[in-house]
């Protein structure tokens, strides 16, 4: 049995169809999810217009560094995940290349959630949650911290999700029963590791910059 042959599942008869379904599928799924996180940037955009002054007040409090730092995580797993899923269209002379790359990028993708997470203690220490006792009195900055908890929120749970796909395919490829060469598993899995690093790219501006940049 080939590869291919092993890759096709029902109800497919010809591999290239299923591939090409999968393909289609997957771009559905992140036009709707784009679509998701458009809404929550658009309301942020109107907030920001409308109350200005508070989200350069609570902009500032927000940190730079970790946020820094999480973009360059991101942006490194990125490449990380491009070359698994290169290297595994290359073929199977390539298996250690693409079990390395895919179990790198789990490290990274986990190593992001750590970062957030003592991100996420300092805002809490700093009393940065929106309620009675929220640390800035700008009319519009609970407003601010309202959506950085709950789109960055959000974003966590898409990375985790993306961590558990991405683990699987390495778990697979260390007990060496990850087909390689064209697994559309692997390209499916890529296209959502990208999507969830292009969504972190539009939110860094968003969340640490302003009250920075004039």
């Amino acid at each position: 049995m080939s590869e291919v042959t092993g890759l096709l599942r029902e109800p497919w008869e010809h591999f290239e169809r299923q591939r090409g379904a999968g393909k289609f599928g997957i771009w559905v799924f992140l036009a709707s999810e784009m679509l998701f996180f458009g809404a929550l940037i658009l309301t942020y955009a109107v907030c920001l217009i409308e109350h200005m002054d508070a989200f350069a007040a609570a902009g500032r409090e927000t940190n730079i560094w970790y946020g820094t730092s999480n973009t360059a995580i991101l942006l490194t797993s990125s490449l990380t995940m491009a070359v698994a899923s290169q290297a595994a269209a290359a073929g199977q002379h390539l298996r250690r290349l693409v079990v390395a790359c895919l179990t790198l990028t789990v490290a990274l993708g986990l190593a992001f959630l750590v970062v957030k997470g003592f991100e996420y203690k300092e805002d809490l220490d700093k009393h940065l949650w929106p309620g009675a006792q929220f640390a800035l009195h700008e009319p519009g900055a609970q407003l601010f911290y309202g959506l950085y908890w709950l789109i960055t929120g959000v974003h966590a749970i898409h990375l985790t999700i993306g961590i558990a796909l991405v683990g699987r395919l390495a778990l697979l490829g260390h007990l060496k029963k990850l087909q390689l060469d064209e697994n559309p598993e692997i390209e499916v899995t890529a296209l959502y590791w990208h999507l969830v690093d292009i969504i972190w790219i539009f939110l860094y501006p968003l969340i640490y910059l302003p009250g920075r940049v004039s």
